[in-house]
């Protein structure tokens, strides 16, 4: 008996230390996860019923009739800005103009999409700040636009470049990462669209100087961490931009949008213009710079068929070139007058990205979630998954289409809760997922 009894403890003790140095192996694992509980699938059903946070049809800002009636099937809005709205005299910034349109905006749960510019054909209001026009060396400039008197600016004057490169950077100081700002947008000439068309071009005159416009777009670059920002499809022109010159400049983090959405020739070969351009600036771009542009405007017909069914305005329909071209959201504006509120859910419902949970899984101190993007786009700004509330340390962002990502947790339970959270968001919006498990 008492060889016996030794036995059974000396037995024990050898299971003791079995089991302890398991304990320790699995402690001094990064991520502390323990493979030997017992995890139970976790059913889940979802779905995806409003348009998400950075994504779809994007009305102005002052299109109240439109924002009032479709609520929360809008996202996102679209506002130009004035320079000289902001910035009078030298140095002296009243960013209160910027910081009262985005709380407007947050307040009706959207976030903004903004555009700076000098010049608008048909507007002859000075647009720079008074300190730089009034001075003597400026040269105040009017010329025919699109048939119309225009205000240029003098992009010969020295003083001009410096606060047109400055502004950017101050900007970005204040501004970057601002949830209620979703996207920047920049660029010179005609409505910031990367043209003069049908007026004047002269370089460094009324147009910046390429070497003014490589400074610039290094200047964006540097400065902005996580917003996004992007120009148009038109600085693919070798007339107007150096970047056919200088491929280097295309490998920064800048998105592109096509002002010009769906005209009748779009895309119709890789050497129509538009299509050209996309090309130019490389299909990848959606991976990591989110994509847009505005319907058509080169005639009434463009606007008032372009989300028709199946056919669109000429024989494609709208979701066939989103996908295409990885669309995160589409400036259409007047859609409110030509279609119902149902379709332009619909249509915005069809771009930028959706999270479906492939997985779900717990234990009673672990979870585990598998999640894919059935989207057309990816999300640019961190979101992450939560259970009962905290947060995974991995990000969606980034989730190309077609795509999952495993998510590990040090919590769980009978019945956690699977949330999608992020810092960029205004209040009111909510990332949604679809589940069938």
């Amino acid at each position: 008996m008492f060889w016996t009894s030794i036995l059974k403890l000396c037995n024990a003790l050898f299971l003791f230390t079995l089991v302890a140095c398991g304990s320790s192996t699995n402690n001094d694992d990064e991520s502390h996860f323990v493979e030997n509980e017992n995890f139970v699938k976790i059913p889940l059903q979802a779905s995806i019923s409003n348009v998400q946070p950075m994504t779809g049809l994007v009305f102005w800002t002052d299109n109240t009739r439109a924002l009032e009636s479709l609520g929360s099937s809008v996202q996102l809005e679209f506002s130009y800005m004035l320079f000289s709205d902001v910035v009078q005299q030298e140095g002296e910034y009243n960013w209160q103009v910027i910081d009262e349109l985005l709380d407007d905006i947050a307040g009706r749960g959207h976030q903004a999409i903004l555009r700076f510019r000098y010049t608008y054909p048909g507007h002859t209001q000075i647009s720079v700040p008074d300190s730089i026009a009034n001075s003597a060396s400026y040269n105040i400039m009017f010329d025919k636009v699109e048939g119309k008197d225009t205000f240029l600016p003098d992009w010969s004057h020295s003083a001009f470049q410096d606060f047109s490169l400055q502004f950017f950077v101050d900007f970005a100081a204040r501004y970057d990462g601002d949830p209620r700002l979703a996207m920047l947008q920049v660029g010179f000439g005609s409505y910031s669209e990367y043209h003069l068309y049908d007026g004047p071009v002269s370089l460094g005159i009324n147009f910046p100087s390429k070497t003014f416009q490589k400074s610039f777009l290094e200047k964006m670059s540097s400065s902005f961490n996580t917003t996004q920002w992007s120009i148009s499809i038109d600085a693919a022109n070798d007339v107007y931009s150096p970047l056919a010159t200088t491929p280097s400049l295309k490998e920064a983090d800048f998105g592109v949008f096509d002002d010009s959405f769906m005209h009748k020739e779009h895309s119709n070969s890789d050497s129509e213009y538009n299509r050209a351009s996309w090309l130019f600036f490389g299909l990848d771009r959606y991976k990591s710079s989110m994509l847009g542009g505005e319907f058509s405007y080169y005639s009434g017909y463009d606007q008032q068929h372009v989300l028709n069914l199946p056919d669109g305005s000429w024989g494609r329909s709208f979701e066939s070139f989103s996908q295409q071209y990885h669309l995160s959201y589409i400036i259409g504006n007047d859609q409110y007058r030509y279609q119902s509120a149902q379709r332009i859910k619909q249509a915005s419902l069809a771009i930028g990205y959706k999270f479906n949970i492939e997985s779900f899984s717990a234990s009673p101190n672990q979870s585990r979630v598998t999640i894919s993007n059935t989207g057309i786009a990816p999300i640019y700004y961190d979101a992450y998954p939560a259970i009962n509330g905290t947060r995974s340390a991995k990000s969606l962002k980034g989730l190309l289409p077609s795509e999952s990502r495993s998510f590990e947790f040090e919590i769980g339970g009978q019945s956690p809760v699977l949330t999608i959270e992020s810092e960029h968001l205004v209040l009111g919006q909510k990332i949604e997922y679809s589940a069938n498990l």
